[in-house]
């Protein structure tokens, strides 16, 4: 019994070395966790979504998350950009343990036996790192409005050192972005006025669309209307030539209808008239038959011949004017039926022609009642305004003219002497010491040149300026005083070529 046991002792040791090694070494590894089996051989064992069996005591089994990881980048203070506004940016990025075999060992010493939540800890501090380096180089503007390229660029810069760990990244989302003194939100309302001012631009540009395209159908439909009562007169015009045309050819037809008629009835007249001649001729026959069987009987065989060729002589005399008679109505009724279409032809051409000659009297009618309803009306308003002229003229005679001339001679008088107000001094050279002789010179153009105007003002008009400043009332003959209002005064500056102070010269008016 003892050596039977000994006998099989050794199987059931391997029995119960196997039922141990099954219990305590079989392992089965889930899809988002890689089992690691180490120990007996120079590369480790993993296993993922399968099973396996590890050697207890020999082997050691270690796990690695595979996982998505979600990692909170968020800086923790003001960051400041490309265009030196401090910003604070909140995102979140997806990563997990690389695929790659090489990829996998590097994440095998790093994050051996590590839960999500501890490795997503120790990634946030190197994608933070990479989240500044990225935010000092972009503007404001330019994070806010292109937030994709943001994040590319976030995940480009960790990808390098993403790798290092044996990390992929999977995505990179910018949550929020916040500036230390509120530019965003004038960025916001600045684009805001924009997008109003584009859509009160976009509203008018609608608006004049609508217009434009408006003013187009109102074009079309007029266009339209004239095209169809433009049609409709043209077709009013053929129908009524139309009718014209048959109600010819109706007439035609109806002249045609009758001259066949009475053709006929000529026709049935001359063979009723033959019928008549040829029943005399045929009762003459009888009749000289039976005059000859009388004349037979009682006159010699002689006398029967010189009937006989009586009765042949008659008879060819008679054929020959029943030819001739038959001729004659033939050549009537030819001529007749010539004479009729000759007549037709000539009522339908002076048909057309009145009809030609009246739409052509009518239109050129209608033109000259138009040119002379504008000729007369531009001779009616240029006579009316030569009248009111040659009226206003009237009432311009030489006294108000006068007045007129005289009203504005003060005006003239002070553009005459305006030159005279601008000398500040007058320097004489030669000629005396006395400054007031230069002085008195230079004015007393002034009333030289109103002479001459008064001069020419009378060959120009007719009106002698002099002779009604004059007049001939009593006064004036006695005082000869005559008032200009509204003349002004005339101040004149000289200073002689001495040293002294300039001396005051009285105003003179001329």
């Amino acid at each position: 019994m003892l050596e039977l046991l000994f006998a099989f002792l050794p199987i059931i040791l391997a029995i119960v070395l196997i039922i141990i090694i099954i219990t305590q070494g079989y392992v089965k590894a889930p899809p988002d966790h890689a089992y690691i089996i180490s120990g007996l051989r120079k590369e480790p064992r993993v296993l993922i979504g399968r099973a396996g069996l590890k050697i207890p005591f020999f082997e050691q089994l270690d796990k690695l998350y595979l996982g998505q990881i979600t990692v909170d980048i968020k800086t923790d203070e003001y960051i400041p950009t490309n265009d030196f506004i401090n910003v604070m940016v909140d995102a979140v990025a997806k990563v997990r343990v690389a695929d790659n075999h090489d990829q996998m060992k590097l994440a095998m010493r790093n994050f051996l036996n590590k839960p999500s939540a501890k490795i997503a800890a120790d990634l946030q501090d190197s994608l933070q790192g990479n989240m500044r380096e990225i935010i000092g180089t972009l503007t404001l503007r330019a994070i806010n409005t292109d937030r994709d390229s943001f994040s590319d660029q976030v995940m480009a810069k960790a990808s390098k050192d993403m790798e290092k760990l044996g990390i992929e990244i999977l995505s990179c989302n910018i949550q929020n972005v916040t500036d230390e003194h509120g530019l965003i939100q004038d960025l916001g309302m600045d684009n805001t006025s924009k997008i109003r001012k584009d859509a009160s631009i976009a509203k008018a540009e609608a608006e004049r669309d609508i217009a434009i395209a408006q003013a187009a159908a109102d074009k079309a439909s007029n266009d339209a209307r004239v095209q169809a009562e433009t049609e409709i007169a043209q077709k009013n015009n053929e129908l009524a030539i139309k009718k014209a045309e048959l109600q010819k050819a109706s007439d035609t037809k109806k002249a045609e209808a009758d001259a066949a008629y009475e053709i006929q009835k000529q026709e049935q007249q001359k063979t009723i008239q033959t019928a008549t001649v040829n029943a005399q001729i045929a009762k003459a026959e009888r009749e000289a038959e039976l005059r000859k069987q009388e004349v037979a009987v009682q006159q010699q065989a002689l006398e029967a011949e010189i009937n006989k060729k009586a009765d042949a002589d008659r008879y060819a005399i008679e054929q020959a004017a029943a030819a001739d008679l038959t001729k004659r109505q033939r050549e009537a009724e030819a001529k007749k039926y010539e004479q009729e279409k000759a007549a037709e032809a000539k009522k339908a051409q002076a048909d057309a022609d009145r009809y030609a000659m009246l739409q052509e009297a009518e239109g050129i009618r209608a033109r000259g009642e138009a040119e002379a309803a504008a000729i007369q009306a531009k001779a009616l308003a240029e006579a009316e305004g030569m009248e009111k002229k040659a009226q206003a003229y009237q009432k311009y005679n030489k006294a108000a003219m006068a007045e007129m001339m005289i009203k504005v001679l003060p005006e003239i008088a002070g553009k005459i002497a305006e030159p005279l107000s601008q000398i500040d001094r007058i320097t004489i050279i030669g000629g005396g010491s006395d400054g007031d002789n230069g002085v008195g010179a230079v004015a007393g153009n002034v009333p030289v040149v109103m002479a001459k105007l008064f001069e020419s003002m009378k060959e120009a008009t007719g009106v002698d300026l002099s002779e009604i400043m004059k007049a001939d009332t009593y006064d004036a003959k006695v005082t000869r005083n005559v008032n200009l209002t509204g003349a002004p005064e005339i101040v004149i500056g000289s200073q002689s070529s001495m040293s002294h102070e300039p001396e005051d010269i009285p105003p003179k008016t001329p």
